[in-house]
């Protein structure tokens, strides 16, 4: 892992016991991986597999079942509430639905406004006027900041949303899936926007999707997680021209492309997502593989540097890359 890591995320783990029965959900399942200030590490996956649940356990939404989460140094893992509470204002969370996110009863004002009251940040003269300022920079008019969240579109509402997160100047951003719930013709505004945002205060993100143009527009590294583990983490731009893990390699076969005449073979997978309370023993992707053999059903892979910055969990990594 990185040294200047501002977070680092060893072995962690996320079990979830399953009603009326003597077992558990592994939702997150030993994943290790670290983001540098500045970084934005894209992560990807099927629904179901365990991106969310990360991220909230993460900012510490949710207890850990094993496993460490380092914040600028410091373990924050074990960490009770009142001694986290000054590192939560530098943690931050931008949800998937701007509108389920904003309460109808307050105004966007008030609902910006509240995380600097909720932390005491500065006198009652300086929220306003670091309130207003945010949300000049996000693009509202002066008139607009007393309206009510259905008064605006959806694209504006998930801009207030970002307001909301980095009103307290985060250092860290979890994204789950902020331009999901936006047409298509405001997704390229508020990627941008985020895009400033980090270049202007240096915030680092952790940007869950499932759209992986998207992913690769935004991120400098991705990680791809199937079924409660990471099975491959990279550069993006390697990700894209280099991919090593078989799943990774049906995902971006997945991806249209402008020149139809050169679109790449389909990977069709065949089966369903097993389900994570009885994942399959092994490999976990082997149940959908293509290449696997009878050791990935008994042995399950470690996630080993192919190359260097490429992470890699598969037996047969370099055999796939050497036969294409």
């Amino acid at each position: 892992m990185a040294d200047n890591a501002l977070l680092t995320v060893n072995s962690l783990k996320k079990y979830y016991k399953s009603k009326g029965k003597d077992s558990y959900v592994k939702a997150v399942d030993d994943v290790s991986f670290s983001i540098c200030r500045g970084e934005t590490l894209g992560l990807v996956g099927e629904s179901g597999c365990g991106k969310s649940t990360l991220g909230r356990a993460i900012l510490k939404l949710s207890d850990v079942t094993a496993g460490q989460i380092l914040f600028d140094n410091t373990d924050i893992t074990g960490m009770k509430e009142k001694d986290f509470r000054p590192i939560r204002q530098r943690m931050q969370l931008i949800f998937q639905n701007p509108y389920s996110s904003l309460n109808p009863r307050m105004s966007v004002f008030d609902s910006v406004i509240a995380p600097l009251n909720i932390f005491k940040i500065g006198t009652k003269e300086e929220r306003i006027e670091r309130t207003k300022a945010i949300l000049k920079y996000i693009g509202l008019d002066e008139y607009q900041f007393n309206k009510y969240p259905h008064e605006f579109s959806g694209g504006q509402r998930q801009r207030i949303v970002i307001a909301r997160a980095i009103i307290t100047d985060p250092d860290f951003i979890v994204c789950d899936e902020p331009v999901s719930a936006l047409d298509v013709s405001v997704r390229a505004q508020v990627l941008n926007l985020m895009m400033d945002i980090q270049r202007d205060k240096g915030v680092a993100y952790l940007f869950i999707s499932h759209d992986l143009s998207v992913v690769k527009h935004i991120s400098t590294r991705i990680a791809v997680m199937y079924l409660g583990k990471i099975v491959e983490l990279c550069d993006k731009d390697e990700l894209y021209t280099r991919p090593l893990h078989p799943y990774t390699q049906a995902l971006l076969s997945s991806i249209p492309i402008p020149d139809a005449e050169n679109q790449p073979e389909r990977i069709i997978l065949q089966g369903d997502l097993p389900s994570p309370l009885n994942p399959p023993k092994g490999c976990r992707f082997h149940t959908r593989c293509r290449f696997a053999k009878e050791c990935c059903k008994k042995d399950s892979p470690h996630f080993e540097e192919i190359f260097p910055g490429h992470f890699v969990s598969c037996h047969f990594a370099k055999e796939i890359y050497l036969n294409g």
